[in-house]
């Protein structure tokens, strides 16, 4: 079974940047979409970007396009989110994520992805 393990979240002034990991462990011949998800408190949880594994195909939520990038390491079995110009609304616990096949539509929704790690809070303030 797939096992998810995020790192690299922490306080981080707006504007800064950070960079989160994630061990993915081997990939599931059903995994392949391994994505970035995050939830703010008080609110539902909402798709940020996801990474197409094989091929390496990137896709971004409008408020991140720009800002963020996601990549992936298959040898090494990781997952990053690069994050720069970090905004106060950027404030969440991120958790990567991974889904078997997704269409443009489904690869947004939180509630195609079937596994999922633990998150890494991400504080951004002054």
């Amino acid at each position: 079974q797939v096992q998810l393990a995020e790192s690299g979240g922490g306080l981080v002034q707006p504007g800064g940047s950070l960079t989160l990991s994630c061990a993915t462990g081997p990939q599931s011949s059903n995994s392949h979409f391994t994505g970035w998800l995050r939830q703010a408190p008080g609110k539902a949880r909402e798709f940020v970007a996801t990474i197409e594994w094989i091929y390496g195909d990137t896709y971004y939520a409008d408020s991140v396009n720009g800002r963020f990038i996601v990549s992936r390491d298959s040898a090494k079995e990781m997952l990053y989110l690069q994050m720069n110009n970090l905004r106060p609304e950027d404030t969440a616990v991120y958790y990567c994520a991974t889904a078997g096949w997704l269409s443009e539509f489904t690869r947004r929704l939180p509630s195609s992805y079937t596994t999922w790690g633990q998150g890494t809070r991400v504080t951004v303030s002054s």
